[in-house]
């Protein structure tokens, strides 16, 4: 309440100074006057100190990287962080009994979005942690017995290096090649499962070009197999209904930034009956029973609850809001450009993720003229290399398409102005460098690039 009050103060003071209105910000362009450093309460010399003008900057249109955190959890998280102070883990006094309450409710949050029983979460940094405890975690478990694992090429890049480092150390791993629309084909998934099959993992909604795979009906066949399955729902968890029990998913990665929380906390689901065991990463004071060690950060998981929770009440609305927009964005530009095309199954797929391929345009020339808008690439910029997107590669995309996507997201926040004037600034600057391109000249033309054998000099 203090920190709020003073807020207010602070906010009172600056809407009543004196002075000549800052200019109204550019079209596209948001408005931060609150994102300078916070001002010392000692008195400094005011003449020397340079005016802080406004801060201009950028449409947000990469929801898949992160979220913005929404005001409510917010508003649940701040008494955390300056009165209820504990540590959740104290049993002697109050302030260990408030923080712990804090916590078993954020628990039973996070549980009641996915059908899960409270005890069945274990709070984590993020789905990050929480797929390497469930890969590594039940791999290593069952180690004696059962060798082999079972993943698709598109998974997250954490999902991938586990099973590589579980290689190293013996285990045998499937990665299933997925088909032009990017969802695996089930057929090839069961003939992969062999006696000593302890792990399937598939993720639910693919970060870059939002696909979504048809977890209900792996998680029926790894069930009639006797395999435990895990899913790196990190992109699907409060935007589309989930429920473990029903999709039969015995392992479940949760990530608090996605779905508008606070960054820095998540979750992993591991089901109670029938009982998966998984060998702890971590060791220390056997918080979370057992399977993670380590202080729980009561704010953070205060906000996980209450994100979820906000989530839960809202997933129809958002879903609805976010497919219209989507819509929007992807007709007016497709009706405006031609060679322009959507990456990843368009019927199975969650709308807030786009993924387009603007063919004879380098996808990191469009990154940087459409600056005003903040999106991310398919290609170079997602790593230190210019190799295309992995993803893209699996389903087929080829090379020159891979390297001029584009993925546009779209969430709770993001408004209809926004999709328009990214729609503008989309459309004039795939034009733009076009007309600077000499292969869409040659297309233009007639000419079959294909059909052209290039050489070197």
């Amino acid at each position: 309440m203090l920190l709020r009050a003073a807020w207010r103060r602070a906010a009172v003071a600056v809407t009543a100074a004196p002075g000549p209105k800052p200019a109204a910000p550019t079209r596209g362009l948001r408005l931060r006057v609150g994102d300078h450093a916070p001002q010392s309460a000692v008195p400094a010399d005011t003449a020397a100190a340079p005016e802080a003008g406004p801060v201009l900057r950028p449409l947000y249109m990469d929801v898949q990287a992160t979220t913005p955190l929404d005001p409510r959890v917010l508003d649940a998280m701040l008494p955390y962080l300056i009165n209820y102070y504990g540590n959740p883990h104290s049993r002697t006094h109050a302030y260990g009994w408030e923080s712990e309450a804090a916590m078993e409710r954020a628990r039973q949050q996070v549980a009641s979005l996915i059908g899960a029983d409270p005890r069945e979460i274990i709070f984590t940094s993020g789905a990050t942690e929480s797929n390497n405890i469930a890969i590594k975690g039940v791999a290593r478990f069952y180690r004696s017995r059962k060798k082999h694992l079972i993943t698709t090429q598109t998974e997250h890049k954490c999902v991938l290096d586990s099973c590589r480092s579980l290689e190293a150390e013996g285990f045998q791993v499937t990665y299933l090649p997925v088909q032009k629309s990017g969802i695996i084909d089930l057929k090839e998934l069961e003939a992969a499962i062999q006696p000593d099959t302890s792990l399937v993992s598939v993720m639910t909604v693919n970060n870059e070009i939002g696909v979504k795979q048809p977890i209900a009906e792996i998680g029926r066949i790894c069930s009639s197999r006797k395999v435990y399955f895990h899913t790196d729902a990190a992109q699907a968890v409060g935007k589309i209904p989930l429920d473990v029990n029903d999709m039969k998913i015995d392992l479940m990665s949760i990530s608090g930034h996605k779905i508008y929380g606070p960054k820095g906390v998540g979750a992993i689901y591991i089901r109670r009956r029938p009982r998966v065991r998984v060998e702890a990463l971590q060791s220390g004071g056997g918080q979370e029973r057992g399977m993670r060690s380590g202080t729980v950060p009561t704010p953070l998981v205060v906000g996980l609850g209450a994100a979820c929770e906000v989530a839960q009440q809202e997933m129809e609305y958002d879903h609805k809001r976010i497919s219209k927009l989507s819509e929007r964005l992807i007709q007016n530009i497709m009706k405006s450009l031609p060679d322009v095309v959507m990456n990843g199954d368009p019927e199975h797929h969650y709308p807030g993720c786009i993924n387009l391929s603007f063919a004879y345009v380098e996808g990191e020339s469009l990154l940087m003229a459409l600056k005003d808008v903040a999106l991310s690439s398919g290609s170079a910029c997602t790593s230190a290399s210019l190799e295309p997107s992995y993803v893209l590669r699996a389903i087929g995309t080829d090379e020159d398409l891979a390297h001029s996507s584009i993925r546009f997201g779209v969430g709770r926040f993001t408004t209809e102005e926004e999709v328009d004037y990214t729609v503008e600034k989309c459309i004039q600057h795939v034009k733009r460098l076009r007309e600077m391109s000499p292969l869409w000249e040659m297309v233009q033309d007639g000419i079959d690039l294909k059909s052209i054998k290039w050489t070197q000099h």
